[in-house]
């Protein structure tokens, strides 16, 4: 297996690429951090033939790296109806004249030519042979996809999960309640096809997810984007010994809002629609034009560090940089279908433009031409962000009447504590709820860290509220305040929970794949978006020291406990401070660890 390695070019082809070869197996994984995507080339590299699966929209890496290997790409696989992103599959028949195939439940719902796929098919590529397993739960239609490299003699390399089986998750199964398929219905079919279809297969086999940790198509995915199945028993929650009833219960609570756009997308993958050409010009705008289009309904989309957006942008404009999840946060705050206008750092409009049109988002007028000119020549059609510091933010309570606190985190977020008075909003909510509020009334949003809140403090603005602010640094600079929670050093822990009388507890409250990498050998895990659910499990009657990567995780979790009555301390700087004073650190397999 070839290192990943990171593309970055001025379409803002952000991926992480991984390649698997064996004598007749080529497989490469492309992984698009932004939509925390996945999607796969594989070929039989005697004969040249190749599929693709899961493709996203813009399809030139594919092309090129089939080209590069003197493939021909003859199948586009989809393991399902996409909701989270606008699939490629149009853009590479046309390309290539592939043939586009989905599972079995998906005939007669395409308005394009598809071919269908059921249990125990096979795409024979040379030695190379895919077998089809339908694997509904996520989606009627879902199928995962195992790739033998020598045929059915051999032994599987791996299956392409989609969105059945991911890293230290499944796949929802909530997202098509308003077309009336019930979540439980499909929560009820994810158990069997995971357990009749998936875990059947060698422990050894790989398995390759449509996405990993950030998806709003799952709830606890891990950063990883390969695994096992061997793996994923031992270590996965959902994997679990458990019956049905009880898999219907675990992995239906807590999924966070879907955004605004999942059903519009979830559509127009089954549509005959407009195909994407990667190399069409941003058209530049002067401000006369943008005022003209914001005035008949155009969204201007302002993709700058929020930092530089609230020293000045342009008076309506909501704020969205591309330094973080670009598209997916459009989606939650606009509705599908709204003209846009860009205003983006300097040369990245096109890779903006390309970025939305992942989504479907395709209605870019064009991107005002040098925006700090016009700004600094225009001060009339400029103004900036109100933010506060978390040290305000209790003499605002105290100062302003009525004011109103909103929390546009997930629910998993605030169920381990938020700010005392808020209200909570997700963000993928607050455009559908804001007649909720009175865009009179003095607000204040927050976040975690302040992305998200510029982006809604900016919505709002644009909505015609007239007086809101945001927490610079959001609830964890808020949390962070010295007073909050008491806390040990590494050495001091280290003490406490390794004495022989009445051993303090080590409660790790980081992530699955962060604990594999390395942990101290006598902590106990919870995950911190697991704390809430779990808290029956902790002792009750003893002391606990919470450790996280750094101490901010765990100071929250600290504050939640304390809270609830438990003893517990903080321990400073986290695992970083407990490997740099040299204590004992181990992987999953008993040897020595990192911080991940």
């Amino acid at each position: 297996m070839d290192e990943g390695w990171t593309v970055d070019t001025p379409r803002g082809i952000l991926s992480n690429v991984t390649t698997t070869t064996t004598d007749h197996l080529f497989l490469r994984q492309y992984y698009l951090g932004c939509l925390s995507h996945a999607s796969y080339l594989v070929a039989d590299r005697s004969t040249g033939t190749a599929v693709v699966v899961d493709p996203q929209r813009d399809v030139a890496e594919y092309l090129a790296d089939a080209a590069a290997n003197g493939f021909t790409i003859t199948h586009v696989l989809e393991t399902h109806f996409h909701a989270d992103f606008l699939s490629g599959h149009l853009e590479l028949q046309e390309a290539t004249g592939a043939v586009i195939g989905y599972g079995r439940a998906a005939e007669g719902r395409a308005e394009f030519p598809i071919t269908t796929f059921g249990d125990g098919d096979l795409i024979e590529l040379g030695r190379v042979v895919l077998e089809i397993r339908e694997t509904p739960g996520h989606t009627p239609e879902s199928i995962s996809i195992v790739v033998w490299p020598d045929g059915l003699d051999g032994q599987p390399h791996g299956v392409l999960t989609g969105d059945t089986l991911f890293i230290g998750d499944v796949g929802r199964p909530d997202l098509l309640a308003s077309v009336g398929v019930t979540a439980d219905e499909l929560a009820r079919s994810l158990y069997h096809s995971l357990h009749r279809k998936l875990l059947t297969l060698p422990d050894e086999t790989q398995v390759y997810p449509a996405h990993g940790a950030g998806s709003a198509c799952g709830k606890h995915l891990s950063t990883e984007t390969v695994s096992t199945i061997g793996e994923q028993v031992r270590t996965n929650y959902a994997l679990a010994p458990m019956t049905v009833d009880q898999f219907v219960e675990v992995v239906t609570q807590g999924q966070t809002a879907a955004p605004l756009y999942f059903p519009f997308a979830a559509t127009l993958n089954r549509q005959s629609r407009e195909l994407l050409h990667e190399d069409d010009i941003v058209p530049s705008l002067s401000l006369d034009e943008v005022l003209a289009h914001q005035r008949s309904g155009a969204v201007v989309i302002d993709a700058r560090d929020d930092r530089e957006f609230a020293q000045g942008h342009l008076r309506g404009s909501v704020n969205v940089g591309l330094g973080g999840r670009f598209a997916e946060y459009v989606g939650e705050v606009m509705e599908p279908g709204t003209p846009i206008v860009l205003v983006a750092p300097d040369g990245r409009e096109a890779e903006a433009k390309i970025r939305l049109a992942r989504i479907g988002f395709d209605r870019v007028l064009g991107a005002l031409a040098d925006p700090v000119q016009v700004f600094f020549r225009n001060p009339e059609h400029v103004t900036s962000l109100s933010r506060l510091s978390a040290a305000d933010v209790t003499q605002r309570q105290r100062d302003v009447a009525g004011l109103v606190l909103i929390d546009v985190r997930n629910a998993g977020e605030v169920e381990l504590g938020s700010i005392p008075g808020a209200r909570h909003i997700a963000l993928p909510e607050l455009l559908r709820r804001r007649n909720e509020l009175d865009p009179t009334a003095p607000t204040l949003v927050f976040c975690a860290g302040g992305y998200r809140s510029a982006i809604a403090s900016s919505l709002l603005w644009s909505l015609g509220f007239t007086d809101v602010s945001d927490i610079i640094g959001g609830y964890t600079a808020w949390a962070a305040r010295p007073q909050d929670v008491p806390s040990v050093t590494a050495g001091e822990g280290m003490a406490e929970t390794s004495r022989s009388d009445d051993p303090a507890v080590l409660l790790d409250v980081r992530e699955a794949d962060e604990w594999a990498a390395g942990h101290a050998p006598h902590a106990v895990l919870v995950p911190m978006s697991e704390i809430p659910q779990r808290i029956a499990e902790l002792p009750a009657g003893r002391r606990i020291v919470c450790i996280c990567r750094s101490g901010n995780r765990s100071g929250q979790v600290t504050a939640f406990l304390r809270h609830h009555g438990f003893d517990v301390v903080n321990l400073i700087g986290g695992s970083k401070a407990w490997v740099e004073l040299g204590l004992p650190f181990v992987d999953s397999a008993g040897n020595p660890g990192i911080v991940a």
